[in-house]
């Protein structure tokens, strides 16, 4: 979907209509259905608090963890004890009737020749039944992440260790075809309850660093299989929820870069396109932080929500500028079209958790509340993302970016090339439209730089006369 200036600029024009929104649904309606998410825990067994900062944790890969406390350190991965108190947190909310998607990555970040398969299933196993302890009578649907295999990423296309051992760690929540296929792709399908579909995708089969993948078109049939999947769940009237742990589209922190390879990004953008009607939303995790996208049809008109949920694991590489707090989320969705209609997210400042020494997780926002909007679905979601373009956008998008970091304390201001990544992975997820948006940014940020250049120039010339 090509996106020229011209058309660009009535997308903008469009959003003066759309910013009439009514006021957001904060509160919890008793009638709506709920799901929780939960996704990037990276467990580091080998933290703990010892005098020298280099050896609190492998995953900080000898950087100094220089504030490191009893629930973490932001060099580090996740602490048994801070994902124990981000499940003792939902234990007090979950309601009868939830349930939790889980989008993958249980391993640390550290250096293949710390791990080997067996220690990936050992920390998988780990966390699977933490949270079966946790949630004994809430249904669980998981998704494979890069890290749940040994080497990292380089998961292969048909049945290994690692499927296998998903397969038998998550029998209790799964049926019999759906365990099925997770042993030999790493991906199934399954009824949440009537009129309603879980849709578990192995993104990973599709990520640039997986080497076993790289020259395949369809890695598992994986493709073949999700088009029968969604075709039969149109002709059942089902609506589904599509997981996965790699999101669609481009890195909102990186320019033109997808997520997973552009071909298969593209291939993907135009599978859920055709079948937009039957998917009620999307859901992922991987870049550990929170932001949304709104797929849209070759018309430009908004098709599907696309929710990236924020990670429980605090960790930054050294070279990054800003980190994400812990979080996880619920959503509250519509019991008769199953559209989503809210996210409630909480988090922990990790800062003051660790000198309080006491994990107080908090509410960080609610969505509908937090951007005036009366829902999340599509429409909604582009009104928000146009909202964010439209001067004066620059406290909205602030509240947005300071949502993106999980409320990070020392996050910088996110301003120029930083902005205009993040505005247009929102709404374009193919080649053709991010590439035109992108170019249409910059040529709209140089006409700003030009006029304000010429404004303070008069100003100057001004003063000296």
């Amino acid at each position: 979907m090509k996106v020229p200036l011209a058309c660009f600029v009535l997308l903008l024009c469009a959003a003066e209509r759309l910013n009439a929104a009514p006021p957001g649904k904060g509160t919890d309606p008793g009638g709506a259905g709920r799901f929780w998410h939960i996704t990037d825990l990276h467990l580091d067994p080998t933290y703990h608090l010892v005098p020298d900062p280099t050896k609190v944790c492998f995953s900080s890969k000898g950087e100094p963890a220089s504030s490191a406390g009893p629930f973490g350190d932001f060099v580090c991965d996740s602490p048994y004890s801070l994902i124990q108190s981000a499940f003792t947190h939902m234990t007090r909310l979950v309601q009868p009737n939830d349930f939790i998607i889980w989008t993958g990555d249980s391993p640390p970040h550290v250096p293949s020749t710390e791990l080997s398969t067996s220690m990936v299933i050992q920390v998988m196993s780990n966390m699977t039944h933490t949270i079966r302890q946790h949630f004994p009578n809430v249904s669980v649907f998981p998704a494979v992440g890069n890290h749940d295999y040994w080497p990292q990423d380089q998961m292969p296309s048909s049945t290994n260790d690692i499927y296998k051992a998903a397969t038998r760690l998550w029998k209790p929540w799964l049926q019999d075809d759906a365990l099925k296929t997770l042993s030999q792709g790493g991906f199934y399908t399954q009824l949440v309850h009537a009129g309603l579909r879980v849709v578990s995708v192995n993104s990973i089969l599709y990520y640039g660093p997986d080497l076993a993948t790289s020259n395949m078109s369809d890695p598992a049939g994986q493709f073949e299989w999700l088009e029968d999947t969604l075709s039969k769940a149109d002709v059942n009237m089902e609506k589904v929820l599509v997981i996965s742990h790699i999101p669609l589209g481009f890195l909102p922190f990186l320019s033109n870069v997808t997520a997973i390879r552009n071909e298969h990004n593209e291939r993907l953008v135009t599978i859920f396109r055709h079948y937009s009607h039957v998917i009620a939303g999307h859901f992922y995790g991987h870049t550990h932080k929170d932001s949304i996208m709104v797929l849209l049809d070759h018309k430009g008109k908004p098709v599907n929500s696309v929710f990236v949920s924020p990670a429980v694991t605090p960790i930054k590489d050294v070279g990054d500028t800003y980190s994400n707090n812990p979080a996880v989320r619920f959503y509250l969705y519509d019991k008769q079209d199953f559209d989503i209609l809210d996210i409630w997210q909480y988090f922990l400042n990790l800062t003051e958790a660790n000198l309080k020494r006491r994990a107080d997780w908090m509410l960080e926002y609610v969505m509908t509340d937090a951007f005036d909007l009366p829902d999340l679905r599509p429409a909604s979601l582009l009104r928000l993302a146009l909202r964010l373009w439209l001067p004066p956008a620059g406290g909205v998008f602030d509240t947005y970016f300071a949502h993106y970091t999980v409320s990070y304390d020392d996050r910088p201001a996110c301003r120029g090339e930083c902005q205009i990544l993040q505005l247009c992975s929102m709404l374009y997820l193919d080649q053709s439209s991010y590439s035109a948006c992108v170019v249409a940014q910059h040529h709209h940020h140089h006409l700003v730089n030009n006029h304000l250049s010429k404004i303070k120039a008069t100003s100057r010339h001004q003063d000296i006369v």
